[in-house]
C-alpha cells in the first residue's frame, strides 16, 4: 500500500506533535516547530528552564493559576533562534495549541508571518485581535490519519529482521 507524499502542512505540525513528547509540563503537552522557506529552523517544547527542575519531577509551581516554572513552547522555539543568531523574521510556526497571548506577542514581535495550529485552547479574544490586526495568517491543521496509519503498518511491528537460522 502506496499513499501519496505527506503535505508540508502536516508533516511540520508532526514534527511539533512529535516535539511536544518532549514537554515536562503536566498540565499540557504542547510543541512548536519554526520554518522559513520549508526548512524547519527550531523546535521547541514547553518545560522548565535549562537547569532548573521539571514539573514531572516535583510538580507544578502554579502562581494565579499559572506555572511560572514553565516556558512555553513557542517561546523555547523563539529563544533557541536568538541563542544561534537564526533570524526569524518571515518564517512560520506550527504549533499543538493556539498560542496564548503572551505568545502571540513574542511571535508577532520575531517577524512569524504565519501561524499553524492543531488544536484549539483557550483561543484569547485580544490574541485574536492583534494577529488580524497586523496581518499574520493563523491556519488550523487537520492531521489526515492515513499517514500516521501507513506509518504504523510500515514500522509498528516488531521491526525485527528476518534471519535465515538454521
Amino acid at each position: 500500500m502506496t499513499i501519496e507524499r505527506i503535505p508540508w502542512d502536516q508533516y511540520f505540525m508532526a514534527q511539533s506533535v512529535l516535539l511536544s513528547l518532549r514537554s515536562t509540563c503536566q498540565r499540557l503537552s504542547v510543541g512548536a516547530t519554526i520554518v522559513r522557506d520549508k526548512r524547519m529552523i527550531a523546535g521547541g517544547y514547553n518545560g522548565s528552564v535549562s537547569g532548573d527542575v521539571h514539573c514531572i519531577d516535583e510538580g507544578c509551581y502554579v502562581v494565579d493559576g499559572h506555572c511560572v516554572r514553565t516556558i512555553h513552547a513557542e517561546m523555547n522555539a523563539i529563544l533557541q533562534c536568538a541563542k544561534f543568531g537564526i533570524p526569524t523574521d518571515g518564517a512560520e510556526i506550527y504549533v499543538t495549541h493556539f498560542p496564548c497571548l503572551q505568545c502571540t506577542k513574542m511571535i508577532l514581535q520575531a517577524g512569524i508571518k504565519k501561524i499553524h495550529y492543531l488544536t484549539d485552547y483557550r483561543n484569547d479574544d485580544y490574541a485574536i485581535q492583534l494577529l488580524e490586526k497586523t496581518g499574520v495568517i493563523v491556519e488550523q491543521v487537520t492531521l489526515d490519519q492515513e499517514y500516521f496509519t501507513e506509518l504504523q503498518a510500515i514500522y509498528g511491528g516488531n521491526n525485527q529482521k528476518e534471519t535465515n537460522a538454521e
